[in-house]
């Protein structure tokens, strides 16, 4: 029986293969991570500069309220030199925004210049970008405001006369570190999410090596080859290696099913073509007996007794094949047999008596001293013996010496057929439990050997042969032993 052959399956590597599905999970969680971790150490340097910024405005704003200054003593005394120096530097509008402001407003919220300067737009801007500065004022906390475009933090605060400052500083140097800080997480990021995922392919493609391995055995099975099996990996981890070893075993049993299937198949086909061939000859020959009698040509009386007497023996011949067959099939299914303690010893002596009766020159030796129990069915042992010693009747010289031998060792009673004939040779041996098989064309139906092998499976036991040409033939029947009985 051919196997029918199948498309070879393929190992695909796109997005849907488990190879991908890995790369996609890692670099996904990877990303995750590096945004989370972005997201918080952005979020960390960020609430870190601010509090700096914060906290140097808090100084400046206590360090003016507890100099009990005022606008007078800034402007008689000088007091603030680093704020002329920086209000000079904003007259021209050409210079950069300042990183810092010091805007003084009145009770309007209006900003009113100091030193003898006008207030440059930077102090204006600051000035109607805070709506209360009373509030701002009485609030501890620092405020976000936008002026000309530019972000700050500002709080305020009152002189000694009552005189409120506003004092502001520049977040966009926090602000553009922030964002440099982002693009450079992101690029290495983006690097890493590479690197990872060439990684993960590479890892990937070598841990499930052995799953294609598997593929295409499992094509190749599948295309008749049934000796494939999934090679062993170098690396392999502990589940692969599992799966690999279940699926070797998987194969394995069904390769010997196919084995056996094919060959039971075979041996069916020929056990047809035999049974056909053995019914077929005691057949013709009564029908050929029958065809005389019917046309009167058997009209001597002696004629018709030698007629009469080989149709009655090919139908006994045909009666114990149909028999031997019967059995056969018997076995085949499995029958239940009748065990019970059966003592081998009484057996033997009388299939050792039985062929002295029928060749009594034949030289008979006997082994099987005391009682030796197996637990069987009588039945079936009795036909074994009866065809073994049958074989040795029926295929050695009459004059040729055979022993029945019998012994217990190591829980087995052993049963030992021996007989100092021809033998046979290696290509006779190995088929000498086959149905139908007789070595030279002997006599016989060639069932008996193949009804001993049937029986002693049955009985859980083994069957084996010993013979060589010149040195005789010994078959060995092992069977599980029964209780001991003391002599």
């Amino acid at each position: 029986m051919r196997i029918p052959k199948v498309p070879r399956l393929r190992c695909k590597h796109g997005v849907h293969s488990l190879r991908g599905q890995l790369t996609l999970a890692n670099v996904a969680l990877l990303a995750l991570g590096i945004v989370a971790a972005t997201a918080v150490s952005v979020m960390g340097m960020r609430y870190y500069l601010l509090d700096q910024i914060d906290t140097e405005l808090a100084k400046t704003r206590q360090s003016l309220a507890d100099s009990r200054l005022e606008v007078r003593s800034i402007e008689s005394l000088g007091a603030l030199g680093f704020v002329r120096d920086r209000l000079t530097r904003e007259q021209n509008g050409d210079q950069p925004r300042p990183d810092s402001l010091f805007t003084v407003v009145d009770a309007r919220g209006e900003a009113f210049g100091i030193l003898g300067l006008l207030p440059t737009d930077a102090q204006r801007g600051l000035a109607d970008a805070v709506d209360d500065p009373s509030a701002l004022i009485q609030d501890p906390e620092p405020h976000d405001v936008t002026v000309h475009g530019t972000s700050y933090r500002v709080t305020g605060t009152r002189l000694a006369d009552g005189t409120r400052v506003l004092l502001a500083t520049s977040t966009d140097a926090l602000h553009q570190g922030v964002d440099k800080a982002i693009r450079l997480d992101l690029a290495i990021g983006a690097l890493l999410l590479a690197l990872l995922a060439c990684l993960t392919m590479f890892s990937v493609r070598r841990r499930m090596r052995p799953l294609e391995d598997m593929v295409e055995t499992s094509s190749a099975i599948a295309e008749g080859d049934l000796t494939r099996r999934v090679p062993s990996s170098h690396h392999p981890t502990q589940e692969v290696e599992q799966l690999r070893l279940a699926l070797n075993s998987m194969l394995h049993q069904v390769e010997s099913a196919y084995r056996t299937r094919e060959r039971s198949a075979t041996q069916l086909r020929r056990f047809v073509a035999d049974a056909s061939h053995e019914l077929r000859t005691p057949l013709s020959a009564i029908r050929g007996y029958l065809q005389l009698y019917d046309k009167g040509m058997l009209s001597d009386p002696d004629a018709r007794t030698r007629a009469w007497g080989r149709v009655m023996a090919e139908a006994d011949r045909m009666g114990r094949l149909v028999d031997e067959l019967l059995t056969l099939a018997r076995l085949d299914q499995q029958p239940e047999l009748r065990f019970r303690n059966v003592d081998m010893s009484r057996l033997v002596r009388d299939a050792a008596e039985d062929l002295r009766v029928q060749q009594p020159q034949r030289p008979v030796t006997v082994d099987a001293d005391g009682s030796l129990l197996v637990h069987a069915d009588e039945s079936g042992l009795r036909q074994v013996l009866g065809n073994l010693v049958g074989n040795v009747r029926t295929h050695t010289p009459a004059d040729v010496p055979v022993r029945l031998g019998l012994e217990r060792a190591n829980g087995v009673v052993r049963l030992c057929v021996a007989d100092k004939g021809p033998g046979l040779g290696p290509q006779d041996a190995a088929r000498v439990f086959d149905r139908f098989f007789r070595a030279g064309g002997g006599a016989g139906s060639g069932l008996g050997m193949a009804i001993v092998q049937g029986v002693v499976r049955a009985h859980g036991g083994e069957v084996t042969v010993r013979t060589a040409p010149g040195e005789g033939l010994a078959v060995t029947v092992a069977l599980p032993a029964g209780p001991p009985v003391s002599s």
